[in-house]
């Protein structure tokens, strides 16, 4: 990829971000750091400094940026899904993401960054809202909070087993048939399970 060429005075930090997005793309995280960053974006080996405090504080923002992009993401998949079905295209549409960034996808979910950056903060909090409103609308006799922290975990345990090659990423149908399949299974077990456990009570 050809070095950034697109800096100009005041935009230090949008380049800063694209130089980083560059290098995630090109190396993976091994090749990200603030001097490889002013190297790419063509400044001063401490113009980065301006803006990032250290290395984690860039990575929080490049996975800011991730977040935002992965919302806008599913939000395209289905802006509001309401039927398990809707629900399973947006697993389907999360995992792609992965798959189709995954230097940046891992560097959302698998970089040290900074906890307490705001940008990052408010964007995770964004994708966390947004899950549970799908798991309001599709389940509303449900406790939201647990099951779509469940959903999360199902859904994102799916993208990393994608990205690590245990499950089968050949083709964008087989990634599909899988992540709907396993979604469909996860709430067709839930009725099954609760009954099992009600015969299973011992009564008094």
């Amino acid at each position: 990829m050809p070095r950034s060429s697109t800096y100009h005075h005041g935009d230090l930090r949008a380049a800063c971000l694209r130089a980083a997005r560059e290098l995630l793309e090109e190396d993976g995280s091994a090749g990200l750091s603030l001097r490889a960053v002013a190297r790419r974006a063509g400044v001063s080996a401490t113009a980065p400094y301006r803006h990032y405090a250290d290395r984690e504080a860039l990575v929080s923002a490049v996975a800011a940026e991730g977040y935002r992009e992965l919302a806008t993401h599913l939000a395209q998949a289905h802006p509001a899904p309401s039927t398990p079905d809707e629900l399973a295209a947006v697993a389907v549409a999360y995992v792609r993401f992965a798959l189709e960034h995954p230097a940046l996808f891992r560097a959302m979910f698998a970089e040290p960054c900074d906890p307490t950056g705001e940008e990052r903060v408010a964007a995770t909090e964004a994708i966390s809202a947004y899950v549970r409103t799908i798991v309001e609308a599709t389940f509303p006799d449900v406790d939201a909070g647990a099951l779509s922290t469940t959903v999360w975990a199902l859904v994102h345990g799916l993208a990393f087993l994608h990205l690590d090659g245990k499950l089968d990423s050949s083709t964008p149908e087989v990634v599909a048939a899988q992540v709907t399949s396993a979604v469909h299974a996860l709430f067709a077990a839930s009725p099954a399970m609760s009954g099992a456990a009600a015969t299973a009570r011992p009564t008094a």
